[in-house]
């Protein structure tokens, strides 16, 4: 049959999150890391997500990847097409959000798509083109003092303008909820006013749904996984609700890897902390001994005990970390340090992983040597368990995006899996 829809996020977690939002409707969801080898469309999923590591890429090397990934997605079937990025529009003024999008647009010859980032369910709205990461425009959220991204402005038209050469334009709440046809109207509107990029207000499920049923047949949509959401049943038309295998066993014993230092992500570790042993990197400390102390005492750990290992700090520790090692090299240093220490645990017998971060999913996925994942249920929303294989083993896996999940999310996790 081949794929139905095609998927390209522009990271790790950001694709697990849209895979599992997917996967609510019950389709076939097939999650790979990186733009596959040709042969593999063959064995193309009904929704195929490819996870890319390009958010923060420089921009030529965005569009290149990205480009690859659209073009495996059509050898696989897909005449439809899905570019995500994070629900609070991580980007700087030369993108990578408008860039790729406007590049993908060129390949598919469209002349016009939207973009909408709302994912109500966890608090992000568009209002008037402003996004609001629950109460507060973005630019007063903590997205304010990302340490790669740092958002300050919430309005989502001038964001984007500088990004690409299209014009940009709006069509707000009061326009979405008079319905799916007053959307396509204004689309057309728009269209013939000769904007090609549109921010699409969305304050609740309901306008998501609007928006999805009145855009299914664009070419290529963008935005959050939110909006992605309603298009398996909307695809199905009346097919029947389709049905997954069961899902590997794998042995219990879990390594919680967190490398976000996001506000909830550490609000996160400290709970957990609580209840589990734990062992906090520090990237100056890496920087000049590796991570052989961590090793050490991961080894020291009973699997049963679902150790954490942590870089998860303070704004004022990852500023002095940047200030000393520089902005990138603070970030890698941690990076290849809990990659290799989950590579270290698998070959120690655990099979079970969580994991915090999107550069930190990346790292450790690849490390791992993770190529496909098959998505199952969500912990929290946008945050699935994953099973894959690793070194020739079953593992199951979740990698959370920083700001996603409850302060339990780590405990929640592990216990989800413990009562499948």
């Amino acid at each position: 049959m081949g794929a139905v829809l095609g998927c390209i996020a522009d990271d790790f977690t950001g694709a697990t999150d849209l895979a599992g939002l997917l996967a609510r409707s019950g389709a076939a969801v097939s999650l790979r890391i990186g733009v596959p080898d040709a042969s593999e469309a063959e064995t193309a999923a009904e929704f195929e997500v490819i996870a890319l590591k390009c958010r923060t890429a420089p921009v030529d090397d965005a569009i290149a990847s990205c480009r690859a990934a659209l073009g495996w997605l059509q050898r696989a079937g897909a005449s439809r097409f899905f570019w995500k990025y994070c629900s609070t529009f991580d980007s700087t003024p030369e993108g990578n959000i408008g860039p790729v999008a406007e590049a993908l647009m060129g390949d598919l010859g469209a002349t016009q798509t939207i973009y909408c980032p709302a994912f109500p369910e966890n608090g992000r709205s568009i209002f008037m083109g402003n996004l609001f990461v629950g109460q507060q425009p973005l630019h007063e959220s903590p997205m304010k003092d990302h340490p790669l991204t740092p958002m300050r402005d919430s309005n989502l038209m001038r964001l984007l303008a500088p990004q690409v050469r299209g014009e940009v334009g709006l069509i707000d709440r009061l326009t979405v909820a008079k319905g799916p046809e007053a959307l396509r109207a204004a689309l057309a509107q728009r269209a013939a006013e000769g904007v090609a990029h549109v921010v699409v207000d969305a304050v609740a499920d309901a306008d998501l749904a609007i928006i999805a049923e009145a855009c299914q047949d664009m070419p290529l949509l963008t935005g959050g996984s939110a909006v992605a959401q309603p298009l398996p049943a909307l695809y199905a038309k009346g097919q029947g609700a389709p049905q997954r295998g069961s899902a590997p066993s794998v042995p219990d014993g879990a390594l919680v890897l967190s490398g976000s230092c996001s506000q909830m992500t550490r609000a996160q570790v400290a709970a957990y902390l609580g209840q589990a042993p734990g062992f906090k990197l520090d990237p100056l400390q890496l920087a000049t001994s590796g991570h052989g102390a961590a090793l050490d005492w991961l080894k020291a750990q009973a699997a049963s005990a679902n150790p954490l290992i942590y870089a998860t700090a303070e704004p004022q520790e990852v500023r002095r970390a940047q200030s000393e090692l520089g902005v990138a090299a603070a970030g890698a240093v941690v990076e290849d340090a809990l990659a290799a220490l989950s590579v270290a645990a698998r070959d120690l017998g655990i099979r079970r992983f969580v994991v915090a971060g999107g550069e930190t999913s990346g790292a450790v996925a690849s490390a791992l040597g993770v190529t496909r994942l098959d998505i199952r249920d969500e912990i929290a929303p946008g945050v699935p368990w994953c099973f894959a294989k690793s070194n020739g083993s079953d593992i199951a896996i979740t990698l959370k995006s920083g700001n996603f999940g409850a302060e339990s999310f780590f405990a929640d996790a592990l216990a989800q899996l413990n009562a499948a």
